[in-house]
């Protein structure tokens, strides 16, 4: 199976990788069209396109500046090991043996604004570009116009190396949505976090995205092959709810005691 992730705001290019083991970005000539682009706006223009501070504007200016097509371990980090946050924090890659990395570049492909899809060990440059983002380009408004159907072509040619024929999303809707479905020939299961308190049960933003990055080390760490063997995820309390599920919507839920 493949599973698609989101990207994460938050970079981590201080910890030094625990692999030197690196690859190289599907879609370098797409990202450098982008960067040129964006090598055209100040940090005033960027603050307002992106709802920056000032400082991060600025710093985001400075990445765009120095963004080359060359990519080397002096200049980019392993995408699965840069990215920080509460997904990334669930998966913790750094943990992560050698054999679980190799399977992480198998079956996991990491959504992105600026690069289209990574594979985990795929050499990163650091930047800033939510996938809703509205940066025009030649090709549209927005980067889901941009993109078209690449990352859907290129999932399928992933998917038939896999040979699976399942798409596990663990992306949030904004990434998800550059996906065109009418492309993908794969079956998309979609793993639903939620949490049940006081006889309510809802989706916890932080709480589900730490969710998803522990579901993808629990893949990794028992070599799921099929979207059953992930109703074993029982990871930081979490538990499968059959009642709620079905084929295409895996329903996974904690229990908290009532306040």
């Amino acid at each position: 199976m493949l599973f698609a992730l989101s990207p994460a705001k938050a970079l981590d290019y201080d910890t030094p990788p625990q692999t030197a083991t690196h690859t190289q970005p599907a879609f370098i000539p797409q990202a450098a069209t982008l960067i040129k682009t964006l090598k055209t706006f100040d940090p005033a223009q960027v603050s307002e396109l992106m709802s920056l501070s000032d400082k991060l504007a600025a710093l985001n200016v400075a990445r765009y500046q120095s963004w080359s097509k060359t990519f080397t371990t002096k200049n980019a980090k392993q995408a699965v090991l840069a990215f920080d946050g509460d997904v990334y924090d669930g998966l913790s890659a750094k943990t992560m043996t050698p054999k679980q990395l190799d399977w992480l570049q198998a079956h996991l492909c990491i959504l992105s604004g600026l690069y289209g899809v990574l594979r985990p060990l795929d050499l990163m440059q650091p930047y800033r570009l939510e996938m809703g983002t509205r940066l025009a380009t030649d090709a549209g408004k927005n980067l889901y116009q941009f993109w078209g159907n690449r990352i859907a072509s290129y999932l399928n040619d992933r998917a038939e190396v896999d040979g699976s024929g399942v798409l596990v999303n663990l992306a949030s809707e904004e990434y998800f949505k550059s996906v065109d479905r009418s492309v993908l020939k794969t079956k998309v299961v979609t793993s639903v976090f939620d949490e049940q308190k006081n006889g309510q049960t809802k989706v916890i933003s932080f709480m589900a995205k730490r969710a998803r990055g522990l579901m993808v080390r629990f893949a990794a760490e028992n070599r799921v092959k099929k979207p059953a063997d992930l109703t074993h995820f029982e990871t930081d309390g979490y538990a499968y709810i059959t009642a709620d599920s079905n084929a295409e919507r895996l329903v996974f839920r904690r229990s908290h005691a009532a306040a």
